[in-house]
């Protein structure tokens, strides 16, 4: 028979772990990125910008996660790293010529992570990377140069909870 959220016995926990988002606005992505946190059960999202739309078209991709996932509006991305530099370990997902695949990335802090997804067209700005202590990638074998950032987020979270176990 199949599960659902009901019925499943899956163990509810919450992992060290704090996605900052830069200026990401497109609201089915939040929303998704919303239902993507709880699915993980990520302490803490962090939405930077001014324009971010927390609202009714959010609501139909998060399924209403956005009630069980803590979350905060920030306006400066700058000023958020500093603050979590102190106590995170920076990890930003984004291709650059000196990230590591995420398939050989292998995660060495005892600090809680913040985990900075790039702006939906433009990824995340070389002062924000410059600012990082990883930056980690997802390889591409197809066409295109880069994936959603939600279904790029979930594949990363999917290996960084699974590091957390091991």
């Amino acid at each position: 028979m199949q599960l659902t959220h009901y019925n499943s016995k899956f163990n509810k926990k919450k992992h060290p772990i704090t996605l900052v988002c830069d200026n990401i606005t497109n609201a089915p992505n939040i929303g998704s990125l919303f239902r993507i946190a709880d699915a993980f059960g990520i302490e803490n999202i962090i939405f930077c910008g001014d324009n971010i739309p927390i609202g009714r078209r959010m609501t139909k991709t998060s399924r209403s996660t956005e009630k069980y996932v803590n979350y905060q509006i920030e306006e400066n991305i700058s000023n958020v790293v500093e603050d979590l530099k102190v106590s995170h370990h920076l990890i930003a997902l984004e291709i650059t010529e000196n990230s590591e695949e995420l398939t050989t990335y292998h995660l060495k802090t005892d600090k809680p992570i913040a985990l900075i997804l790039g702006d939906e067209v433009f990824g995340v700005s070389e002062h924000i990377l410059n600012k990082c202590d990883d930056i980690v990638h997802i390889n591409m074998f197809g066409n295109n140069s880069s994936m959603n950032v939600v279904q790029a987020t979930a594949i990363s979270l999917y290996e960084l909870t699974r590091q957390l176990h091991l």
